[in-house]
């Protein structure tokens, strides 16, 4: 009855849904050029032979996706991958970030039309779906042309699992759409089963596997040269209201640690105009990098990077890294700590880290990260590790060993895929 419910009013709201999206348009949130791709409207063909389908909603996703593909289109022959996301960021990282023999598409929203007329081009072999985002329409499509599908890396939050629980047999029906799911963690494991899914499994988090987040190296000795001889850190990925707590701490800050600079990376670069008027009034040197890529002068108090892919840039020009959305006002969540370990950050958060609990408590316990529960416990490590270069490099080393110790992730999801991929009939490479 949900089930039904849910598809007639995606159904009835095509309209409403359309206008929703031509206004995204206008904003700048949805692309112009490939806008109709959100309608299920295809332009480029399907390629021959085998074709597996790899959905990974946004940036988040796409990070312990493309390990994958490029483990798959490495070791098999004859096939190609098809990777959908949701959101511009992502598919602007999928420009230079995909192999040879992998493509983008913009995922189509859930409206059974364009589920179909979707499905209905591409016909894929094997669909690999990425963590959490669940999608009852596409997904029941796809139990009923019978395609094989996976759930990778997939986790499930206590408030998430509390909402599908109170739509249990809905939550159970959608589930059974996966022919094996490959969960995070074992709390996630019990979830899922609790929920009604079979055949589920716990292989870790592929963002242990991840290839270090890439940098141009000409940006890199540009950045290296404008920050010589200041004391620097980072916020990275940060949300509404956190950009504010940095720049005040660095007000606070700048005065006992002379010539101190300050990065910010919004995870939205598009917000740069709120995160203006938020930071207005403070009696801060701020300087935008912007598309024409402006370095800080010696002045300049925040550097914000406002640009798209230039995370590991800064991770390798900042020792110390603050962990975005784990102070943020809207209930916050975290966002990926092995990233920046994986490049000798030495890592700090904030006590907002539910959508990675389990790698945040690992990385505090193993002593590859610190967890600070207030913006004045922030200011204060900081301070202790800026003036500091003996605990700064400790704690570099604790994180980078941290990032290290799961390598063999990639292998375990790789050998629970082995024997639906040998369905597909498709040969392995030579070694």
């Amino acid at each position: 009855m949900v089930l039904s419910l849910y598809s007639f009013s995606m159904r009835a709201a095509k309209p409403l849904i359309t206008a929703y999206l031509k206004r995204r348009q206008r904003a700048g949130k949805e692309s112009s050029s490939r806008f109709d791709e959100r309608l299920g409207v295809v332009q480029c063909p399907r390629p021959k032979g085998r074709l597996i389908w790899v959905h990974a909603a946004s940036v988040g996703e796409v990070q312990s996706a493309l390990i994958l593909i490029h483990k798959l289109l490495a070791l098999y022959e004859g096939v190609q991958v098809l990777v959908t996301t949701g959101t511009r960021s992502s598919a602007k990282m999928m420009e230079t970030a995909l192999p040879e023999g992998a493509f983008h598409q913009y995922y189509p929203v859930d409206n059974p039309e364009w589920v179909e007329a979707f499905l209905n081009h591409w016909s894929p072999d094997l669909i690999l779906w990425m963590e959490s985002e669940l999608w009852p329409n596409m997904l029941l499509a796809i139990q009923a042309r019978k395609i094989p599908a996976i759930l990778i890396n997939a986790r499930l939050s206590p408030r998430s699992f509390r909402i599908w629980k109170l739509l249990k047999g809905a939550s159970r029906k959608i589930l059974l759409s996966f022919t094996l799911i490959l969960c995070q963690t074992d709390k996630d494991e019990s979830f899922y089963r609790r929920l009604g899914a079979q055949n589920v499994q716990v292989s870790d988090n592929l963002k242990y596997s991840a290839a270090p987040l890439p940098c141009d190296e000409a940006a890199l000795k540009a950045i290296n040269s404008a920050f010589i001889n200041r004391p620097c850190w980072v916020y990275a990925s940060s949300h509404a209201s956190e950009e504010k707590i940095a720049a005040q701490i660095h007000a606070r800050l700048k005065n006992s640690i002379p010539n101190l600079l300050s990065i910010i990376i919004p995870r939205h670069p598009e917000r740069r105009m709120a995160i203006a008027q938020d930071l207005d009034g403070l009696g801060l040197n701020i300087v935008f990098r912007g598309g024409d890529k402006t370095l800080p002068g010696d002045d300049t108090d925040i550097y914000i990077a406002d640009t798209m892919g230039e995370l590991g840039l800064f991770y390798r020009a900042c020792p110390v890294a603050v962990i975005g959305r784990s102070f943020s006002d809207d209930g916050g969540g975290g966002h990926n700590p092995i990233e920046a370990a994986q490049l000798h950050c030495a890592v700090l958060h904030g006590p907002n880290v539910q959508n990675l609990q389990e790698i945040f408590d690992e990385m505090d316990a193993y002593g590859a990260a610190m967890r600070l529960s207030t913006p004045e416990e922030l200011e204060s490590h900081l301070y202790d590790l800026l003036t500091n270069a003996e605990k700064i490099e400790v704690l570099q080393q604790k994180a980078y060993d941290f990032s290290r110790r799961k390598e063999q992730v990639l292998e375990t999801v790789l050998e629970a895929l082995r024997p639906t991929l040998d369905t597909l009939e498709i040969g392995r490479k030579a070694a």
